[in-house]
């Protein structure tokens, strides 16, 4: 959960942007996309599995 204490003085509009800094930061957005639709765990392996691959496929084009 994000909470961000306004200060004093503070305009709405720099509290706003650092609310939604600190739920970037955070992962509620992304987790809430993920929840957003039902996905079955044959679908969710799927999509681990491809990440996986392109990740060493990423990895293994980077020089060292």
């Amino acid at each position: 959960m994000a909470i961000v204490r306004i200060r004093e003085g503070e305009a709405f509009e720099q509290a706003f942007r650092r609310f939604k800094k600190a739920c970037e930061k955070s992962g509620i957005l992304s987790e809430l996309k993920k929840r957003e639709h039902f996905e079955k765990p044959s679908v969710r392996k799927k999509k681990k599995s491809l990440s996986a691959r392109k990740r060493a496929l990423k990895k293994g084009r980077r020089p060292v």
